[in-house]
């Protein structure tokens, strides 16, 4: 019994010297006590088997009840402690010592609800100028200590919860601090108010647990409320604290997939930025973070600026990423992984030339000229430009040297932008032969990829479909395109557009039409405007020219409701607000066509009308205007009016070969004037069966018989292959 009194009155004393201190006991330097020996479960055998007196506040003790109460009513003879200051310190000491039930028992049998009030008032009155003595002056209700030392008692509460895995009472509890704080100092804390008694400190914790606990309860309101509550309040946190939470906050808006909760508009000024959903307050959380970077407030960290680069990528405002990394300072960040990263998001924001300029710097041979994705991404941005083809050539070429028998995948997709670069390259040979053996080269390098990957690459059997479409090799560009809208599960239009024209390319329109049908039926309102447009297309090739006005009327009303749904928020609108004005304007053109077709000149002139109030310069309306003038026989007016399309594009092939036609029937210019308007239409597009017809009769009008029956050949073979609307 001697052994066991002089331990329990050591652990009194170091509880004593915890308390007068102020400090937390360091668990190295505790032991941690026998079960039966716990102050706490003294207490509990104690409490429950005698009760505990409400009225005096006084404990009713057993002979063994232990040392809780022989803690409480010696400190309270002392003057030092009153009970729940006692509770308290032993809960934390059982708490430090990880008897968590027992600390969370001794914890308990504090009644914060009657503690509150005192503590409003102390903390009221603590923020009050001092007065001058007078007789009128009171004793506050309690001292800081003992207001920091209640309020540890509930956050230690909290955290047994929180380990016991009751996640809402936990949250409750800790709620009752930053409740009773921000009831009672509404303006915040003073500076360095508490520090002597780690009041700051506790206050600090729970603020930045408060949002986990709810987190865990999985009651994402309150996890979003809390946040805000943590970083709009003046709670006195330090930097680093309020960047942890200001971090932690922006992930779970970006990941957590909870409901949107809009901010308060009062807690904003006037002129701020006011959020409009989780996407957006994340973004700017992340921004006001990484301008702290910045300016060296606090440390940096990498995470952040990855959360940035996707936060800003799934609002598709890649122009504000760029902007942050080019803010990024230099010593945070590699300066080869800047232009990378500042090409993607350039890339991303179709400014094709910028991005592309980057990475002619990151390629240079004083920076890092084997970067394979710079090489793959700049070959990508050439592949399909015609200026840039030749170029798209070589960066796939050298991506492949780099890449020979290291990674497949990459290879493959090397393989297939080279073989995209080569087509589009083959389209400007001066001779057929040059032409001929681009062609072969491009598709050698898409069967190449192709059988790299095993056939199940979607992209590359795409391409691979419409370099073989193009080359008229039909069979095997329907069999691709087939396999690619298998793998793609039916969800990509391209497939389905592609797959429709090659059927018309067959002159199987009633096929072509099925399928169009077919990905109507999968596809979503918005998205069906080329779709009926080919629909329509292939109704006129039928020469069903009423049900193609019906299906033009149809995409026009789509188009139409897109407008005035979207028009005023262009943010969702914007990446496909130009495609849809220019296929409007394309409908009008096409139903133009047909009245010319059906001598409707009225119903003609109004489509051109809306075609004009669409967009004022189009060099395909005056092409329309000069075919209408050429029907009425008016030659010289539809010839100014074929020059008028050259004067806005001169690639325009419909109006060279136009011009042309006009210039042979009128017969007031020479030959070799007429054929260079051919000649300039084949060389833009090779395919094009007008242009050789028509340079098929200039040949047998000047006697060149056998130049004549080839391009009637040529012809002959082009149109019977030849599509509704062209294969790219």
């Amino acid at each position: 019994m001697g052994s066991r009194d002089k331990h329990r009155g050591k652990r009194l004393q170091k509880i004593m010297k915890c308390f007068c201190s102020g400090d937390m006991v360091k668990e190295e330097e505790t032991m941690v006590p026998n079960s039966s020996e716990s102050l706490a479960t003294k207490d509990y055998f104690s409490s429950t088997a005698s009760g505990i007196s409400g009225q005096d506040g006084q404990v009713e003790r057993r002979l063994d009840s232990g040392n809780i109460e022989q803690a409480e009513s010696s400190l309270r003879e002392s003057g030092i402690l009153n009970y729940e200051e006692a509770r308290a310190l032993l809960g934390r000491y059982e708490y430090q010592e990880g008897n968590i039930e027992a600390a969370l028992h001794v914890f308990e049998g504090i009644n914060i609800a009657a503690l509150t009030p005192k503590i409003k008032v102390f903390l009221a009155k603590s923020t009050e100028r001092p007065k001058r003595r007078s007789q009128n002056y009171t004793t506050p209700p309690m001292s800081i200590h003992t207001a920091g030392l209640l309020l540890e008692a509930i956050f230690l509460k909290a955290k047994c919860l929180q380990v016991l895995a009751r996640f809402e009472e936990s949250a409750q509890t800790c709620k009752i601090i930053l409740d009773l704080i921000e009831s009672s100092l509404p303006e915040g804390l003073p500076g360095n108010f508490g520090s002597e008694c780690k009041l700051q400190e506790t206050l600090s914790k729970a603020v930045e647990l408060l949002p986990e606990l709810w987190k865990l309860a999985d009651c994402p309101r309150e996890v979003i409320l809390s946040y805000r509550n943590a970083l709009l309040h003046r709670w006195n946190l330090d930097a680093g604290t309020t960047a942890k939470i200001q971090k932690e906050f922006a992930i779970f808006l970006l990941y957590s997939g909870g409901e949107e909760i809009p901010s308060d508009l009062r807690s904003h000024m006037d002129s701020s930025f006011v959020p409009r959903n989780n996407i957006e307050e994340a973004i700017l959380l992340l921004m006001i973070l990484q301008r702290k970077i910045a300016l060296n407030k606090i440390e940096s960290d990498p995470s952040i600026m990855e959360h940035l680069s996707f936060s800003l990528s799934v609002s598709g405002d890649l122009t504000a990423l760029a902007n942050q990394w080019e803010e990024l300072l230099p010593v945070t960040i590699n300066r080869r992984e800047r232009y990378h990263a500042l090409a993607l998001c350039y890339y991303g924001a179709n400014k094709d030339l910028v991005a592309l300029n980057l990475l002619k710097k990151l390629l240079s041979s004083s920076e890092d000229p084997k970067h394979v994705p710079a090489l793959l991404m700049a070959s990508k941005i050439c592949c399909e430009n015609p200026d840039l083809a030749k170029d798209g050539v070589s960066y796939a070429c050298r991506a492949r040297e780099n890449l020979f028998e290291k990674c497949n995948q990459l290879e493959s997709l090397a393989n297939c932008l080279l073989g995209v670069s080569l087509s589009t390259y083959s389209k400007f040979a001066v001779s057929n032969s040059e032409r001929f053996e681009r062609q072969s080269e491009a598709l050698h390098s898409l069967e190449t990829a192709s059988t790299m990957t095993k056939m199940k690459e979607p992209l590359i059997l795409y391409y691979l479909s419409l370099e073989c479409a193009e080359q008229r090799k039909l069979d095997s560009a329907l069999c691709y395109a087939e396999r690619f809208l298998s793998l793609e599960a039916g969800s990509n239009i391209r497939g389905w557009l592609l797959l429709a024209r090659i059927l018309s390319a067959q002159k199987q329109f009633l096929d072509a039409e099925g399928i169009v049908d077919a990905a109507l039926d999968r596809t979503g309102i918005w998205d069906q405007g080329d779709l009926l447009r080919t629909k329509a297309k292939l109704q006129i090739a039928q020469e069903k020219l009423p049900s193609a006005i019906e299906t033009y009327t149809q995409l026009l009303g789509i188009l139409l409701v897109q407008r005035k749904t979207f028009g005023s928020r262009t943010k969702l609108y914007k990446d496909n607000r130009d495609h849809a004005r220019n296929l409007e304007v394309e409908i009008w053109h096409d139903l133009a066509y047909i009245y010319i077709r059906l001598s409707r000149w009225h119903d003609a002139e109004a489509c051109l009308s809306k075609s004009k109030a669409i967009k004022l310069h189009s060099a395909s309306r005056c092409h329309v205007i000069g075919t209408m003038l050429e029907a009425k026989g008016l030659y010289k007016e539809a010839l100014k009016a074929f020059r008028d399309a050259l004067d806005l594009d001169p690639g325009h092939i419909p109006s060279l070969i136009s011009t042309a036609v006009v210039l042979r029937r009128d017969g007031t210019q020479s030959n070799p004037a007429i054929r260079s308007y051919l000649m300039e239409a084949l060389r833009l597009n090779s395919s094009n069966a007008s242009a050789w017809y028509h340079l098929g009769i200039l040949h047998k009008a000047e006697g060149r018989m056998s130049e004549a029956a080839e391009c009637f050949q040529e012809a002959n073979s082009l149109e019977e292959s030849e599509p509704v609307e062209p294969f790219r």
